[in-house]
């Protein structure tokens, strides 16, 4: 058992082993020469990055959902290409419905598609003006109001209404206006749902890209272990050892300013006895009538894999619903409430930095979504400024 085990002396812990812990860890590893302790409660590296073959076709799924690399990040992009090699995938994603897969984002591809001719850029600015001119932005009181104030009546109801009602598991009259702060539309035929300057997906994987990062000898993973189980007899065994906490900053602080909230995504993983279910890696589902939001098909993900079997396919539907008990958290809901909390918690983070050495970060530790090429950026700016100080770099 990890918690009854005799720990070692390390000169740096790290609480999770995602992007931002891992980062951290391989830096300290391989550029300070330090002795690294990770630890992971689950029973795999990688957090929800993680992926693994499907047993029945051997088809690489994201357990965690669609996980998809792009970045503008020279650093960023320099860093990682030390791990992995990068396919030229780029994502493309459509819309269902009422029985039509729409090209999406919004953009001509889709105006034209929905009201059923040729629109010209200048054309179709002046359709989405008007449309939205229905409602002032700044008089927006709810998502909804806001959100026709950027399109429009018709494209909110088709294709943002019922979506971000299953998204949030409320009616968008009753969300804040300011949980929309864009709802772009591209007035060109560009369907990429990315506009970075790289993109693309680890050739061999996510999992294989993460153990990769933790390959150095001087690092140590230990997996299955709660850091708050074991927390007492590692600070003893290491006591001048930095820590990097990447789990749950509330968690942390044992819920003393209360519980900050989160949704949470459901996964429905089936292998189908088909070649191709729908052509494409992911579906949304903006229609009521499915309570799923989201389709995956893996396969498509990686069509440069000869290995795939031809007659089978593994698809992956998504649901979201508010984070409750031990739910994995994914994003956060950030309400004034949260808000309020946070401020609370990042003077008690502050605190524990100062005191105990101990840095918050990555997505559960700051309480803010983070795409993998942010968690690694802060990660390697945290250990620039202060984990590279602490440790005598």
């Amino acid at each position: 058992m990890a918690n009854e085990r005799e720990w070692e002396n390390y000169d740096l812990v790290v609480v999770g082993s995602g992007f931002f812990g891992l980062t951290v860890a391989e830096r300290a590893a391989t550029q300070l020469g330090k002795r690294v302790l990770v630890l992971e409660r689950r029973p795999h590296i990688g957090g929800n990055a993680y992926s693994e073959a499907e047993p029945e076709t051997g088809i690489e799924i994201h357990k965690y959902g669609a996980h998809l690399f792009h970045t503008s990040n020279e650093r960023v992009w320099e860093y990682v290409n030390q791990f992995t090699d990068f396919t030229d995938y780029q994502h493309r994603v459509f819309a269902m419905h009422k029985g039509t897969a729409y090209q999406f984002p919004m953009g001509l591809g889709l105006v034209n598609q929905f009201f059923g001719r040729y629109y010209s850029p200048d054309e179709a600015k002046k359709l989405i003006a008007e449309q939205s001119a229905e409602i002032a932005t700044e008089d927006a009181t709810n998502l909804e109001e806001k959100a026709i104030s950027l399109i429009g009546r018709p494209l909110y109801e088709a294709f943002v209404r019922d979506y971000t009602a299953k998204q949030w598991q409320t009616d968008p009259k009753n969300l804040p206006a300011e949980n929309i702060t864009r709802l772009p539309v591209r007035y060109t035929f560009n369907n990429r749902y990315f506009n970075d300057t790289h993109e693309g997906l680890p050739v061999e994987g996510y999992t294989a890209w993460l153990e990769n990062m933790a390959a150095d000898e001087k690092i140590d993973v230990v997996l299955d272990t709660d850091w708050f189980e074991v927390r007492d007899a590692v600070r003893a065994a290491s006591p001048d050892a930095p820590v990097v906490y990447t789990g749950p900053l509330d968690r942390y602080f044992d819920y003393s300013e209360g519980k900050l909230g989160w949704r949470t995504l459901d996964f429905e993983t089936e292998v189908l006895e088909t070649g191709d279910f729908q052509g494409t890696p992911v579906m949304n589902y903006n229609d009521a009538e499915f309570d799923y939001t989201r389709i995956h098909e893996f396969r498509h993900f990686h069509p440069e894999r000869k290995n795939y079997p031809k007659d089978k396919t593994v698809i992956m539907r998504e649901y979201s619903r508010f984070a409750e008990g031990d739910d994995e958290p994914y994003y956060p809901i950030n309400t004034p409430d949260d808000r309020e909390m946070l401020t609370r918690y990042r003077e008690l983070a502050d605190a524990e930095t100062e005191n105990a050495k101990v840095l918050f970060g990555g997505r559960l530790g700051t309480y803010q979504y983070l795409d993998m090429h942010m968690a690694i950026g802060a990660a390697l700016s945290m250990f620039d400024n202060k984990v590279s100080p602490l440790l005598g770099g």
